[in-house]
């Protein structure tokens, strides 16, 4: 394997980890609904990753200031869409549906929508096989929605909770094609660190609102460990892994492994949530990760 490949099959190593770790969410988003609400949530999530980023990027956003705040309307959008909005349209579906369905709907429709985006915006081509794997994941998603028997997709329609996912899952996809514009005088820590910021400064009126018209977070050791994993886990460190991903395959071909979220996400419900998982998750699978060896077969040659 050249060093294209390699770097490639680290890029999607990346790719597999961040989304096994992301999976959580989903979880969360349906675990905590009577404790605290979407925007709080939200809100401390955000909040605990840019004081745990912060310290560590610090002397590097003072090097790269100029260019930072000169890049201050691509860094505003970027927080906005894969910050402010993505997590907490997820959230607030997490009030209406279930957690397999959060991630069924994001799996989805995010990555068709981040290939589409990329081909439109970013030219990057959309081969033979990279279709083909699209395909292969759309049908295992389709046919976990049809629970086996494509007759179900006649009667099918999106619910509330469904609609707001995929709003998040439009946001991430844009998000997916923000990056890749990322200023090279920006390194890795201080994009985030700062994303991360703006992101959490964006909600800060939408936590207020919930101070006044919700009920307060019921704070526990249970609800700390939520946030601590929100925040460093599920936003640092998955968000440097995929944005790592992104700069190897390219923002169209990382987006195909979003669909292993309902995977990992399935599987999670059932240990955590009880939910039932049958052969028709299995054969989900199959067709999911077919999909994600098709559209990325070159990194393997």
């Amino acid at each position: 394997m050249n060093t294209s490949g390699k770097n490639q099959l680290a890029g999607a190593g990346l790719a597999l980890l961040a989304v096994m770790i992301w999976s959580g969410n989903f979880i969360i988003a349906r675990a905590v609904i009577h404790d605290i609400s979407p925007f709080s949530l939200s809100f401390f999530r955000w909040l605990c990753a840019a004081l745990f980023i912060l310290p560590f990027a610090a002397r590097k956003i003072y090097q790269e200031r100029y260019i930072i705040i000169s890049s201050w309307k691509y860094l505003f959008w970027t927080a906005l869409f894969g910050i402010t909005l993505f997590n907490t349209f997820v959230y607030i579906g997490g009030h209406y549906t279930t957690a397999i369905n959060l991630a069924l709907i994001g799996t989805t429709s995010s990555p068709i929508i981040a290939i589409i985006l990329a081909r439109i915006f970013l030219k990057e081509e959309i081969g033979l096989l990279k279709f083909a794997g699209v395909a292969f994941c759309i049908s295992g998603v389709l046919f976990l929605l049809s629970k086996g028997d494509w007759r179900n997709l006649v009667n099918f329609h999106f619910s509330t909770g469904d609609k707001w996912v995929l709003l998040g899952a439009s946001c991430f996809a844009v998000y997916n094609i923000l990056t890749r514009k990322k200023p090279a005088g920006i390194s890795a820590n201080s994009f985030l660190a700062v994303i991360f910021s703006i992101g959490t400064i964006l909600l800060v009126p939408f936590f207020i609102w919930d101070i006044k018209h919700k009920p307060p977070v019921q704070w526990n050791a249970n609800m700390v460990y939520i946030i601590l994993f929100l925040g460093i886990g599920s936003s640092f460190i998955s968000y440097l892994l995929w944005n790592s991903a992104i700069e190897r395959l390219g923002a169209g071909r990382t987006a195909i492994f979003g669909n292993l979220l309902i995977i990992f996400s399935s599987i999670e419900a059932t240990l955590i949530l009880h939910e039932a998982f049958t052969w028709i998750h299995i054969v989900g699978m199959v067709l999911v990760f077919s999909g994600i060896l098709l559209a990325n077969w070159k990194m393997f040659k």
